[in-house]
């Protein structure tokens, strides 16, 4: 049952039209970064636009998406109304006004900071209040899903959580710790500077609060992708998920090995002790572990689809695949780019390896082709299973549908693969321009001249999503009737504790990261004399 519509359709469309903007801005960023693109002479136009980018698609693009397919579980698998239905209309007005405040001054040069804030560069304080509204509408979601499961539970004591809303829940709960550390630098370190309260920071300790969210934001934009993998995929092509109980057990993992990682985002910073480092790259390892898991657990539900299709075969049955199914092709497009991304990933953890590509374009290609890549082209997917249940009107469109998503697949695939190339070439990231007559890096014009041709390509994908989705808004009015979830091979009657509830893992997330950034933090803290002045972008 999908009550309130109007409630997930206006996070939808406020997540896809921001998208839209954002993605028009990376377009043109990589376009005038190109030998094909004439400069403007000023780059501080560059980095407003970066910042404005980077803080749409990095905080409010994939909240709003995680929200609002949040409240859709809820409502759908849970089979009740939602609770707190005036509250998540507040919380979403209060991501419409953090937006607002945070995007006027990057629009007047007063925040261009980037979406990572970069201390000692302080931008207007209404920058980072907008942000902090952003985040406490969310919250606001995390507490809404949090309340629903519970007045589910009283209704079902005993019953197994329906895996969506398990999932769903750990996502909230990754957000909820996750956002602690940017909040407690935000509060901490830079808002007392930006408001005028003191005119020196700890850029370092502020780094380190800030790689506390750095890596662990990339798992919550990464869970409503994982929920579509194990509940949306088997169901849409026909077939089962292989096992429930690894599925809860892959977002258990995420939710307990996800956070205590981000450190080895500082592996040049040497503010930080080699041990500590260590251990961060250790953690960061253990992730490729519930990824893994997922990519067996899903490749087996899609062959129990095929085979009940009727494939044969060690590997005939692939092409017993419904790959005229924009959810299959979706699927197939994520897990490629997921395998490259997270290929990439291996890399960027290792303190040696790292040491190659620090701070360059294999950074900007890697982290794209996860987010931009494996991660939205789901969203993509979710948002089209989901229109004619919000609608109440059929995509009846299904070529373009699928053209949409092989635009994107190779927009991707072809902005990305060129920044890896540069990037091992040593050109470095968060350039404004680049003088391509010099000698030294004229070779790599033509990666990057084919790097903006793929941001062009997923800038028309981009439109044309857009499109769909409005063409969707006036077509034949359907009855898609109710909005169901994928169930395993063996629906479990009941299930253990341990894998049924989220009091002990959350116990455990937050115990590792304490353990994990504790001691450093409070080192760094104690430490006297290592603040430094601030400076204001856009002072005179």
């Amino acid at each position: 049952m999908l009550v309130n519509r109007k409630l997930i359709l206006a996070h939808f469309w406020l997540a896809f039209a921001v998208f839209g903007i954002a993605l028009t801005l990376g377009a043109w960023q990589m376009f005038i970064r190109s030998p094909i693109g004439t400069w403007l002479s000023n780059p501080e136009l560059y980095y407003r636009s970066l910042t404005a980018h980077g803080t749409v698609m990095g905080y409010v693009f994939p909240t709003l998406v995680a929200i609002g397919f949040g409240y859709a579980i809820s409502e759908s698998a849970l089979e009740q109304r939602l609770v707190g239905v005036r509250w998540a209309w507040a919380g979403f007005w209060l991501i419409v006004a953090g937006s607002t405040m945070a995007v006027i001054p990057i629009a007047l040069g007063r925040a261009s900071v980037l979406y990572t804030f970069y201390p000692p560069l302080i931008g207007n304080v209404f920058y980072y209040l907008g942000v902090v509204l952003v985040v406490v509408g969310s919250w606001i979601w995390v507490a809404l899903m949090s309340i629903n499961l519970r007045a589910w539970r009283k209704a079902h004591p005993g019953a197994p959580v329906p895996l969506a809303m398990f999932a769903n829940v750990a996502g909230s709960y990754l957000w909820a710790w996750t956002a602690v550390g940017a909040a407690l630098e935000l509060l901490l370190q830079i808002i007392p500077v930006a408001a005028g309260l003191k005119t020196t920071i700890d850029a370092g300790l502020a780094r380190v609060f800030f790689s506390w969210t750095l890596h662990a934001i990339v798992y919550f934009w990464l869970m409503p992708t994982y929920i579509a993998y194990y509940t949306i995929v088997p169901r849409a092509i026909g077939g089962r998920v292989y096992s429930d109980t690894m599925a809860r057990i892959s977002f258990i993992l995420f939710l307990v090995v996800a956070m205590p990682i981000g450190m080895h985002h500082t592996f040049a910073d040497p503010q930080v002790g080699a041990g500590f480092k260590f251990i961060h790259s250790a953690f960061t390892a253990l992730v490729t572990l519930p990824t893994l898991l997922t990519v067996f657990t899903i490749c087996a539900s899609v062959e129990i689809a095929a085979r009940l299709r009727g494939g044969r075969g060690l590997f005939g049955w692939i092409r017993a695949l419904p790959w005229d199914n924009p959810m299959m092709l979706a699927l197939a497009f994520s897990f490629v780019m997921l395998g490259f991304g997270g290929a990439g990933g291996l890399i960027n953890m290792s303190y040696q390896l790292d040491a190659s590509i620090h701070n360059t374009q294999w950074i900007t290609g890697h982290f794209h082709l996860i987010f931009g890549g494996a991660i939205v082209i789901m969203y993509f997917a979710i948002a089209y299973d989901l229109w004619p249940h919000l609608t109440g009107r059929e995509l009846i469109d299904l070529r373009l549908i699928r053209t949409q998503l092989w635009l994107w697949f190779v927009g991707m695939m072809i902005t990305t693969f060129p920044w890896h190339w540069v990037g091992i070439l040593g050109m470095p990231r968060r350039m404004a321009y680049f003088d391509f007559g010099d000698p030294g890096i004229a070779p790599q014009a033509l990666s990057v001249t084919l790097s903006a041709i793929g941001g062009f390509i997923l800038l028309a994908s981009g439109i044309l999503f857009l499109v769909i989705l409005a063409r969707g808004m006036r077509a034949p009015q359907t009855d898609a009737g109710p909005y169901r979830f994928a169930l395993a091979v063996h629906q479990p009657a009941t299930v253990p504790v341990a894998l049924n509830t989220h009091a002990l893992w959350v116990g455990l997330m937050i115990a590792l990261t304490l353990t994990n950034y504790g001691y450093p933090i409070l080192t760094l803290a104690l430490n006297e004399g290592t603040s430094v002045p601030a400076v204001y972008v856009g002072a005179q």
